[in-house]
């Protein structure tokens, strides 16, 4: 039996510059943060003929063409796994809330599989063959953050070059920069889980066609990136809460798809009851806000009275390990 553990994210700046669309013409620049909340892969011979899977649903498929769920079917085949086996995935926080699950979950099958074929895949390919599934043999509208994260763990600065390749960097914080980014963001669920792939779709569309719209506002998101960068690395973890700000203004004016007036009102209400800064954590409408609270306990109590959920959370510093080989 082989079980990994890979984590989730929050994106901390520069989102939406790692799609193709965007990076081969310009260069993209993602900072992210693995947090330790994580998806599970089991993966064990079974004695039942055929691939046995189970997920959100349960598949007893034959043959690999008859898999129903695209990422098992096509890693499955990858990475040339045999019928007669059992893969089973367990999340700490469901799909579609914004914390880059698919990739997770993409790269944790991945390394799972490998184990499994007494494989060693190395971190970097771990993360781009994950990424190749997804963004080209399956063609989703996906960029490079979550797989590389996911992968890597920490709090990662990520630049992504026009011919495709990645360098990964470690965000260099103090202790006690990261002490006060532990203690004082706080996530709240929403209460909506959605598909990204529709702003994703809008936004790959606009980029390829020029659209300046767009592509100024990408560019912003890429500068303010490094602000970001130098904030936190000076030990500014106030002036990163300002940016926050900033950085959810301009990601809501660039698809009108991003954010509701429900999302909008929370908003708001948490920037008036101690929050300092704060943005939709993901593509947007739906998922978990994150905020960085000056006053955490009237913050909690504002949400708490909308009935959100806070989800606590630290970070992970590991990146998709083997959890358990036997």
């Amino acid at each position: 039996m082989i079980i990994s553990r890979t984590p989730l994210r929050i994106s901390i700046g520069g989102g939406g510059t790692d799609l193709p669309s965007y990076y081969k013409s310009f260069g993209g620049f993602v900072i992210s943060a693995a947090i330790n909340k994580h998806i599970y892969i089991t993966v064990n011979r079974t004695f039942r003929p055929g691939y046995l899977l189970k997920y959100s649903r349960t598949e007893h498929a034959e043959t690999l063409d008859d898999i129903q769920h695209g990422l098992l079917r096509e890693t499955l085949r990858l990475v040339e796994i045999e019928p007669m086996v059992e893969v089973v995935s367990i999340a700490d926080v469901p799909a579609g809330t914004g914390m880059g699950s698919s990739g997770s979950f993409t790269v944790g099958l991945l390394h799972a599989l490998n184990a499994y074929k007494r494989r060693k895949v190395p971190v970097e390919d771990l993360a781009n063959t994950a990424n190749h599934l997804e963004m080209n043999i399956l063609g989703e509208p996906c960029g490079k953050q979550d797989h590389y994260i996911a992968a890597y763990g920490g709090l990662t600065v990520q630049e992504y070059h026009p011919d495709g390749t990645v360098t990964i960097s470690p965000l260099h914080v103090s202790e006690e920069a990261l002490r006060d980014l532990r203690e004082n963001l706080l996530l709240f669920f929403t209460g909506y889980s959605r598909s990204a792939a529709k702003i994703l779709d809008d936004q790959k569309a606009k980029s390829e066609q020029g659209d300046s719209g767009m592509l100024d506002n990408l560019h912003f998101i890429k500068d303010l990136g490094g602000r970001i960068k130098a904030r936190l690395e000076g030990g500014d973890v106030k002036g990163f809460a300002d940016l926050m700000n900033e950085h959810w203004e301009h990601k809501k004016a660039r698809s009108e798809n991003i954010s509701n007036d429900h999302v909008n009102r929370l908003y708001d209400l948490a920037l008036d009851n101690g929050a300092r800064g704060g943005k939709l954590v993901g593509a947007g409408s739906g998922g978990f806000l994150m905020f960085y609270a000056d006053d955490k306990p009237r913050l909690r109590a504002a949400m708490t009275a909308e009935g959100l959920q806070e989800m606590d959370f630290s970070f992970d510093f590991d990146g998709s390990i083997i959890q358990l080989r036997r």
